[in-house]
């Protein structure tokens, strides 16, 4: 599919500098760009590379000022990192959908699959499913009895549904990872530690993405909730009971222990952990491997550190921290001339 750069800033509400005709059919990194292809800059330290950018076509801010003379047809918008997203979709959205169902896929009788929907290699559709319209489930992914999965749900290979399950639409489910395993539920005894059955489910609200590897565990009862918009990263763990609030997003190796309630907007870098029966207020920021030991009910700040604080203050207090060999020293002289003056004094 080929594009004029007229017919780009229509669709992202874009002003062009430069040849409007200039046509492009794919997409390039600003510093690997070839004719024909669009990149983007919104980072201002790729700027040198839009001088040298063989690529016909370049995103840029509305507020941006070129230092050098620019070959590439220039197109400005509001957020240049947004515009390329929309296009990016826009661009996926004209791609032909699968269709149909693999011979070697098992469905069972009572299970319903809705139109133009995609069933891969040795998929398995269990007893009293219900999978919506347009949905693809690619080889060897299983959605066991019970569960319902929504319209336009994109499941990569080798998912896991476990029974009883609920997903919303639109929702994409990456390789490898589970929805619906036990929860961590023992009970210690004499003898050892007995298996808490976890009889709930897990809910997927619309517009999830979860990363490959990623576990969301079923609640002991009730149901382990991710609401809509959520954005899960690979190898992150959602334990039982968990409720994740809308368009919250979670970086890699993220863990959420049980009964923790996060609220929306919330925004965790890569392998926080968050302790179980936790209350984390609406659009909380956790800078990476942060360890929240409890509650942060009123939202609205940014944490670091482990156990976590005020990132301002984690800032300083790490400041601090690289400069105690040198003040434990000085700190030891210091002392060592004070008990010199105090047994002069004592002579």
């Amino acid at each position: 599919m080929k594009f004029t750069a007229q017919q780009i800033a229509g669709l992202i509400g874009g002003t062009i500098e430069g040849n409007a005709d200039a046509t492009v059919q794919t997409f390039a990194k600003i510093e690997e760009g070839m004719e024909g292809a669009i990149s983007f800059l919104a980072n201002p330290k790729y700027e040198p590379y839009l001088y040298s950018t063989a690529s016909s076509v370049v995103l840029v801010n509305n507020d941006f000022s070129p230092s050098q003379p620019v070959k590439a047809t220039l197109i400005r918008v509001p957020n240049a990192y947004e515009a390329i997203a929309r296009l990016l979709s826009f661009y996926e959205s004209q791609m032909a959908k699968r269709k149909g169902i693999h011979p070697t896929a098992v469905i069972e009788e009572s299970a319903s699959v809705g139109e133009d929907c995609y069933i891969g290699p040795y998929v398995y559709i269990g007893e009293g499913v219900t999978v919506g319209r347009g949905t693809q489930i690619y080889a060897h992914s299983v959605v066991e009895k019970g569960a319902s999965v929504g319209d336009d749900c994109l499941i990569y290979p080798n998912v896991s549904i476990y029974h009883e399950c609920v997903i919303g639409s639109r929702v994409i489910l990456h390789s490898g990872c589970v929805i619906g395993a036990d929860g961590f539920g023992f009970a210690p005894g004499a003898e050892g530690y007995e298996k808490i059955p976890q009889i709930g489910r897990v809910e997927i609200e619309d517009d999830v993405e979860i990363g490959a590897n990623t576990c969301v565990d079923r609640s002991t009862m009730g149901a382990t909730r991710i609401h809509r918009g959520v954005k899960l990263d690979n190898l992150v763990q959602v334990a039982h009971n968990c409720e994740v609030g809308s368009h919250t997003v979670m970086s890699a190796q993220v863990g959420v222990a049980g009964s923790t309630k996060i609220g929306e907007w919330c925004m965790f870098g890569g392998q926080v952990g968050i302790a179980g029966h936790a209350l984390i207020g609406d659009r909380t920021l956790s800078g990476a491997q942060a360890g929240i030991a409890g509650s942060i009910r009123k939202g609205h700040v940014t944490v670091q550190g482990s156990p976590a604080i005020d990132a301002k203050v984690f800032a300083r207090a790490s400041a601090v921290f690289k400069n105690l060999p040198e003040m434990y020293r000085e700190f030891y002289r210091m002392k060592e001339e004070l008990e010199a003056l105090k047994a002069g004094k004592q002579e």
